[in-house]
């Protein structure tokens, strides 16, 4: 397994892409993102046009579990990560208005917060045993100013957490800033 991981526009994806073309002949791309709006719709058509053409796209519904990926997969780059945590946050109902965010007791959230991040870890573990290369793309939202509502703290906490466990068990972990990959962890081959 790879993570990249990235801000905002940092060239996380291209990098995966080029990355992924390296690693494998059929790749199967892991789209996470849905359109909700027109501005969304642009960007997930801009995404799509920037694939090769030869890829197989599998979308991976909002706070769905595994995907079933083709057969004979090589690689599978799942983008984005932190997209599909939130899709799986709104489902199991950790999102909400910000004037209805201290409804929810802390013990509560507590909870469906740990099922979430159990759920997200073993579509992580699923995907890994079905295919012998695979590509996480995920931001990295720890880095920039503490969110003013809660909800957006409970969202960093989550992806913070699970992004220290992907890197602790990815083979090879990059950081993408303005464009520039930085290796992490290198892949040690036969470790």
């Amino acid at each position: 397994m790879v993570l990249v991981l990235g801000g905002a526009r940092s060239g996380k994806s291209a990098f995966a892409q080029q990355l992924a073309l390296k690693l494998g002949d059929r790749v199967c791309f892991i789209a996470t993102a849905s359109a909700c709006d027109e501005e969304m719709e642009k960007r997930i058509g801009i995404h799509r046009e920037s694939r090769p053409g030869g890829w197989e796209t599998v979308e991976l519904e909002a706070g769905s579990g595994v995907p079933v990926l083709p057969q004979e997969v090589g690689v599978a780059l799942l983008d984005c990560f932190t997209v599909h945590l939130y899709g799986m946050m709104a489902s199991r109902g950790l999102d909400w208005k910000a004037e209805d965010e201290d409804l929810m007791a802390e013990d509560e959230v507590l909870e469906r917060c740990g099922k979430v991040e159990a759920e997200a870890m073993r579509t992580i573990e699923a995907l890994r045993e079905s295919v012998p290369v695979l590509v996480v793309v995920s931001n990295e939202v720890g880095m920039g100013l503490v969110p003013p509502f809660r909800l957006g703290r409970i969202f960093r906490d989550i992806a913070g957490r699970l992004n220290q466990r992907l890197a602790a068990e990815a083979d090879e972990v990059f950081m993408v800033i303005a464009g520039l990959p930085v290796r992490l962890k290198p892949w040690r081959v036969g470790e």
